[in-house]
């Protein structure tokens, strides 16, 4: 039987040992992302479809390792950190997802527009759930 919180952390090392974020992994074993972050909550447990497809697209990873435990990661004889299995796809060369925090540049370049295409605001108004509002005006 898996135990949730040590798959978890083996999760969590392939991440660390491929460089990628929740979202890449997700993408390149062709998972949701939803899936990862319950798995990494521990919310959800690991299906078997999950477990072979990791095991497909990272051949460093091993089968008894991953769901049990036993064994080394990366495999005896693999690559060092950081280093591509020739023939193999290249994991560093994945194009990353952007995540909120990497988003500054859009948000350097609005702030670069003209101010005579920004409106002002005339008033806010807060519905509340018992029927009251509040409305704050310029």
């Amino acid at each position: 039987m898996v135990n949730s919180k040590e798959f978890t952390k083996r999760l969590e090392k392939i991440l660390e040992f491929y460089g990628l974020t929740a979202s890449a992994f997700a993408e390149e074993i062709d998972f949701n992302r939803s899936t990862i972050s319950h798995l990494i909550s521990g919310r959800n447990k690991p299906s078997l479809d999950f477990v072979m497809k990791i095991l497909q697209k990272f051949p460093e990873v091993e089968m008894d390792w991953l769901v049990l435990g036993k064994g080394n990661f990366p495999s005896d004889g693999s690559l060092k950190k950081g280093e591509n299995k020739p023939g193999s796809k290249s994991v560093g060369n994945l194009k990353q997802i952007p995540d909120l925090f990497s988003v500054t540049q859009n948000s350097e370049k609005r702030d670069s527009t003209t101010n005579s295409n920004l409106k002002n605001i005339e008033r806010i108004v807060i519905f509340f759930e018992d029927g009251s509002f509040k409305v704050y005006q310029n």
